[in-house]
C-alpha cells in the first residue's frame, strides 16, 4: 500500500502537486489565449490586451483561493462561532461568550501572563541576539559560536520544552538530582559562593537588563518631546505603550534586584521550579528566549555587517570609545532591523502554546491565551468561549502585522 511507505507517498504528493500547478498554469493560458481571447481576427489586438490584463489574476488565483480557504474562511467562521452557544444548538447569543470569558479569572491570568511574555521575551531575545551578533563578529571562531547559538532554532518547541523540563526536574532530597538546576542549587550552602552566584550576579543581571530596557524605551519615546521629529498619530500609541512597558519592566527589575538581598533562600532543599508562582513564568520564558536568540542573532549580524565602515572609522577618528560606537553609531543605523526582529518575536510570543502546554499545561498560574483557547475548545468542548479567545488573540496580533506592513512599505519608499 502507498500509505505504508511514507517516502513514496511524499514523492507522489510532490509529483502530483507540482504537476497540478504546471497543468493549471499551462491549460489556463491555453484557454485564455485560444478560447476566451483568441489573438486572431479583426479584434486580435484588443484580445491580446485583455488577455494580458487577465493573465496576472490567473497566476494569483491559486494563492488567493488558498488564502481565502485557509485564512479568510476560518476567521469568519471563528467569529461566527464566538457569537453562538453550542449548548443551545448553535443559537446566536451575541457577545454573551465574551462576557463569560471576561468574567473568568483564568482568562485574566492568561492576559496578564501574555503581557509579561510580550515584554520580557522579545526584549531579552533581541538584546541577547544583538549582543551575540556584536561579540561573535570580533572573534576568530565567531562562525562556530553562531552555529551553536543558532542550533536551538532547529529544535521544535515541544522538544525544547522536554529538554528544559529535565533541567528543572526535582527529586526528593535524599536522591540524586537528575535536574541540572537542582543539582547546582544543592551545591550552595550560604557561603561566599552563594553570595556571589545567587545575589551579586543576579543583581548585576537585573540592573543591566533594566538599563537596556530603559535605553530602548527612551529611543522610542524621545521623539514625542523632541523638536522636528516624526509625530505620526499612528506611531504615538506604540511609543506610549513601549514607554509605559519600559517603566514597568525597569521597576520590576530593580525591585527584583532588591528582593534578591532580602529573600530568605532555602539552601539545601531541592526546588520544584515550575510550581513557584510568578517565577515559573520566567522559567518557561527561558525556553523561548533560548530558541529565539539564534534567530535574532542571524538577522542582526547581517544588519551590523551592512553598516558602512566609513561611519565607524569617522567615529574612531573623533575619539569615540567602543561603547559609544556601538550605541551611538551602530544601533541607530540598524534600528529598523531591530524593530522588525522585535515585532517578529512578538508575533511568536502572542501565539505561544507548545511550551506552556508541554511543561505546565497552564497550571500554577502559568496560563496563556493560546492554551486557554485549547482548554475551552478541546477539553471543555465550548466552541463559543474558545472561539472568542481566538478572536482576542487575532485582535492582538493584527496591529503588529499592520505595523510590519507599514514599516515594509516605508522601507520600499
Amino acid at each position: 500500500m502507498l500509505t505504508d511507505n511514507p517516502a513514496l507517498l511524499g514523492l507522489v504528493t510532490i509529483v502530483i502537486g507540482v504537476g497540478a500547478c504546471l497543468g493549471y498554469f499551462f491549460f489556463s493560458n491555453v484557454v485564455l489565449d485560444k478560447v476566451i481571447f483568441p489573438a486572431t481576427g479583426p479584434n486580435a489586438g484588443r484580445n491580446i490586451n485583455r488577455a494580458n490584463m487577465v493573465r496576472p489574476w490567473l497566476f494569483l488565483f491559486p494563492a488567493i483561493f488558498a488564502l481565502s480557504l485557509y485564512l479568510a474562511y476560518p476567521v469568519v467562521e471563528t467569529l461566527r462561532l464566538s457569537l453562538t452557544d453550542r449548548s443551545l444548538d448553535g443559537a446566536f447569543v451575541g457577545f454573551e461568550n465574551y462576557r463569560k470569558m471576561m468574567a473568568e479569572s483564568k482568562f485574566w491570568e492568561a492576559v496578564r501572563n501574555n503581557m509579561l511574555w510580550l515584554i520580557v521575551v522579545p526584549a531579552a531575545s533581541t538584546a541577547f541576539g544583538l549582543l551575540v551578533a556584536q561579540l561573535t563578529d570580533r572573534i576568530r571562531w565567531g562562525n562556530l559560536a553562531k552555529s551553536l547559538i543558532f542550533m536551538p532554532m532547529a529544535i521544535s518547541f515541544v522538544g525544547a520544552s522536554v529538554i528544559f523540563k529535565l533541567i528543572y526536574d526535582t527529586r526528593p532530597a535524599d536522591q540524586n538530582q537528575i535536574g541540572v538546576l537542582n543539582a547546582v542549587w544543592l551545591k550552595f550552602d550560604g557561603g561566599i559562593g552563594s553570595v556571589l552566584m545567587l545575589q551579586v550576579l543576579p543583581t548585576l543581571m537585573y540592573l543591566a537588563f533594566a538599563a537596556i530596557v530603559a535605553y530602548v524605551a527612551w529611543l522610542f519615546v524621545k521623539d514625542i518631546v523632541a523638536k522636528g521629529q516624526d509625530r505620526s498619530v499612528w506611531l504615538l500609541p506604540l511609543r506610549l505603550l513601549v514607554g509605559v512597558a519600559g517603566v514597568w519592566l525597569v521597576w520590576l527589575s530593580v525591585s527584583s534586584a532588591v528582593g534578591v538581598w532580602i529573600t530568605e533562600l532555602p539552601y539545601g532543599e531541592p526546588q520544584t521550579w515550575l510550581t513557584l508562582s510568578f517565577w515559573n513564568n520566567f522559567f518557561l520564558m527561558v525556553v523561548l528566549i533560548w530558541i529565539q536568540t539564534g534567530f535574532a542573532m542571524v538577522i542582526l549580524s547581517a544588519a551590523l555587517r551592512g553598516i558602512p565602515e566609513e561611519t565607524i572609522e569617522a567615529a574612531i577618528i573623533d575619539g569615540a570609545n567602543p561603547f559609544q560606537i556601538f550605541f551611538k553609531i551602530k544601533v541607530p543605523q540598524i534600528m529598523g532591523t531591530i524593530v522588525v526582529v522585535w515585532t517578529t518575536i512578538t508575533l511568536t510570543v502572542l501565539k505561544v502554546f507548545d511550551i506552556v502546554f508541554a511543561m505546565t499545561n497552564g497550571q500554577w498560574e502559568t496560563q496563556v491565551l493560546a492554551n486557554y483557547m485549547y482548554d475551552k475548545l478541546f477539553r471543555a468542548n465550548d466552541w463559543g468561549i474558545g472561539s472568542a479567545s481566538a478572536i482576542v488573540i487575532m485582535l492582538l496580533v493584527t496591529p503588529i502585522l499592520v505595523w510590519n506592513v507599514y514599516n515594509a512599505r516605508k522601507e520600499m519608499k
